[in-house]
């Protein structure tokens, strides 16, 4: 039987455990599953302390993750990042502040933030979607160029761009 499972590993530095922490204590439903450790085999190349932490597994609502101390061989960037769809403004404050917290705000745009760990995740209220694939399309226009204007998203002003 094959499980065909996809999980998403993250590859930090040394902040696989610290940065596991601060998502589960945002998300819902979130939880660590297993914290596995260096050991003293194949130290000659990991060159990590034995006992370190490897490899975190958690989940965020459900969704498995890995995170993997790696070294500082490979950093983050924009080209992946995580969707987190919001339904009303209250959520998007909610996850642009617990996500945004020490993140370096000139990577913030359009809704997309880089967190302290320099991981991307995209905040998005579901009315967002709607107002964009309007088949009207001087709608769905006017809520891009304003949506294009903001770091945090506002529904209230893009809905006011949506009516005209």
């Amino acid at each position: 039987m094959s499980l065909n499972k996809i999980t998403t590993c993250l590859w930090f530095d040394a902040q696989a455990e610290e940065a596991a922490n601060h998502y589960i204590s945002i998300f819902k439903n979130s939880k660590i599953t297993h914290v596995q450790r260096y050991t003293e085999a194949g130290r000659d190349i990991h060159r990590k302390e034995p006992g370190s932490v490897l490899v975190v597994e958690f989940e965020l609502n459900e969704h498995p993750f890995v995170a993997l101390n790696g070294g500082p061989q490979f950093k983050f960037n924009e080209s992946i990042s995580f969707q987190v769809e919001c339904a009303n403004q209250d959520e998007v404050d909610y996850y642009w502040e617990k996500l945004g917290d020490g993140a370096d705000e000139t990577k913030s745009q359009c809704g997309w933030l880089a967190d302290k760990f320099g991981v991307s995740w995209q905040v998005v209220p579901s009315a967002l979607k709607e107002m964009l694939n309007d088949s009207d399309k001087a709608k769905a226009d006017r809520v891009m160029v304003e949506m294009m204007k903001m770091k945090k998203l506002d529904i209230a002003a893009l809905r006011k761009a949506y009516e005209g």
